[in-house]
């Protein structure tokens, strides 16, 4: 039986969430996770997947008074949030379950930081790490001891959510300096890092990982060893033209994630999210996948 304190994760159902409960399972870790009700069939066979491995299941949600979130967070020594979603989540939500924590007991939280250098940004860089910033400040008296862990980009984002790749097109476009070097991670890879760090007992502060550091120009042709396939390396403008089709964006919708993705590349090819230290050396144990390998074995084959 595990010694391991009790982690609590929420979004356990979500890409990330999912690999971080695997990842703690596998360290010898206790493990209590918070599912919305009514889960849908999909998730049910995630849900008895968990259970198989001895996982807590409780029901919830992160906006459920704290009193009823406490109770669901219970013995847990460490709350580690993967939620996503707007303010109402980012913020509110993740405030709420903060202070839920600390009425429970627990002593640690990760929040749901998992991005660029969130502290190196300014307000109206990029709206999502702007909640996140915000909710940070709301939750700084609860009580614990905050630990967060930053990945820079998913390459699962870089790859697919960015629209950067036009497999059927053979084009891989970007803006700004193609030589800025920029911070990559595997959300599998982020996980085993989170998990790390939920179990290490001195973990505190803000910690940096990375798979892979590499520039747009070092990404093509990662992306082209592992994929096998020749693309078209395509410069759509420098980082200022860039910052004008994200206003011009902003200008035409009331919804941030309409062009959110376009305010991460723009923190990223200005180099001002990039990590200044790389904390990989904490945990030797884990060795990230490299992007080329990542696109070998996840790139379409035709």
């Amino acid at each position: 039986m595990s010694t391991s304190p009790k982690v609590f994760v929420a979004g356990a159902t979500g890409l990330l969430g999912r690999h971080i409960v695997s990842s703690l399972l596998d360290q010898g870790a206790a493990v209590r996770v918070l599912v919305r009700p009514g889960a849908d069939a999909n998730r049910r066979s995630a849900l008895a997947a968990l259970r198989s491995r001895g996982v807590e299941v409780t029901e919830g949600d992160v906006a459920d008074p704290a009193e009823a979130l406490a109770e669901a967070v219970g013995d847990a020594d460490t709350v580690v949030s993967v939620v996503q979603g707007g303010p109402d989540v980012i913020v509110d939500g993740q405030v709420n379950l903060a202070r839920a924590a600390a009425k429970a007991g627990a002593r640690r939280f990760i929040p749901s930081d998992f991005a660029i250098d969130l502290t190196r940004l300014d307000d109206g860089d990029n709206v999502m790490t702007d909640w996140r910033r915000r909710a940070a400040t709301e939750y700084a008296d609860a009580g614990l001891e905050v630990v967060s862990v930053l990945n820079g980009a998913f390459y699962e984002v870089m790859v697919g959510f960015m629209g950067l790749i036009d497999w059927h097109r053979g084009t891989l476009s970007h803006w700004g300096d193609p030589d800025q070097p920029l911070d990559l991670t595997s959300v599998s890879d982020t996980a085993a890092y989170t998990a790390a760090v939920a179990l290490d007992q001195q973990a505190t502060g803000t910690l940096r990982f990375a798979g892979d550091v590499l520039s747009m120009r070092q990404f093509h042709q990662a992306v082209q060893r592992g994929s096998g396939r020749t693309l078209e390396l395509r410069h759509l403008g420098t980082a200022d033209d860039l910052r004008a089709e994200i206003e011009r964006q902003a200008a035409r919708t009331q919804n941030p994630f309409d062009y959110v993705a376009l305010q991460y590349q723009w923190c990223m090819v200005t180099g001002k999210g990039k990590f200044a230290v790389l904390d990989n050396d904490r945990y030797p144990q884990i060795t990230p996948t490299p992007v080329t390998d990542f696109v070998r074995a996840t790139a379409p084959t035709s």
